[in-house]
């Protein structure tokens, strides 16, 4: 595994995500034996759902043959798309802070904040990773918009999974009223304000903070100046 993932590129980055998810189990570990109580522990399984999107695609630049496959990528893309909410959810769990008070709330915050980081992390590396599929059929102007589509997409799966409360497997075990609950906001849109309030807002949030990365990504190499100048960025 491990030569696979340093012929994919994917050793380092792996290693780095394995370590913030270890420190974000400490941190909660550490909460659990020093207040005797599960608060916030269920911050591990939303990192875990965080956690599929990247794995998905890792699995496909692990695997190259998925990519030269149109079920292949039309699979990744799909389960990809169900899941990826979950990486920015974990933001939302700072209501939480308002509720679980057993420890002190700078402790929580900062514990959150760790959490919702690094699934951010999973979630904006694992889109990178479309982009890189897309990049290979498409025109980079388009590859661009559909990046900010799917992060609005995925802010609407925010909603759906903190409001409504439906998760990703949902999809499959309650298809029908999961879906009636969506086309209802699209049939009747000025009656669910706070549904196009929250994707709006976290759509812009999400895409406020992916293209930051990917400004900072630019700034290392600047056109025409370092490695793969005059390149296209895949």
């Amino acid at each position: 595994m491990v030569k696979r993932l340093r012929e994919a590129g994917r050793l380092d980055e792996t290693a780095f995500m394995a370590l913030l998810s270890f420190f974000c189990f400490g941190t909660s570990l550490f909460r659990r034996l020093y207040t005797g109580t599960w608060g916030f522990f269920f911050l591990n399984w939303n990192l875990f759902l965080a956690f599929v999107p990247w794995a998905l695609t890792s699995f496909s630049f692990i695997k190259p043959g998925i990519q030269r496959s149109f079920t292949g990528i039309a699979l990744i893309l799909i389960f990809w798309l169900l899941f990826f909410p979950n990486a920015p959810y974990i933001v939302t769990d700072l209501f939480h802070l308002r509720i679980i008070r057993t420890m002190p709330v700078w402790y929580d915050t900062l514990m959150i904040l760790s959490y919702a980081w690094t699934g951010m992390l999973f979630g904006f590396l694992s889109l990178w990773d479309i982009e890189r599929i897309f990049s290979r059929r498409l025109p980079r102007t388009a590859v661009t918009g559909i990046s900010s589509f799917l992060l609005f997409v995925g802010s609407f799966g925010i909603y759906i999974g903190r409001f409504l409360r439906w998760n990703s497997w949902d999809f499959f075990t309650r298809t029908s009223e999961v879906l009636t609950d969506i086309g209802d906001r699209f049939a009747n849109p000025f009656e669910h304000q706070t549904t196009w309030g929250v994707t709006l807002f976290m759509g812009l949030f999400l895409n406020i903070v992916y293209w930051s990365f990917r400004l900072i990504k630019r700034r290392d190499h600047p056109a025409g100046q370092g490695p793969g100048a005059g390149v296209r960025e895949r």
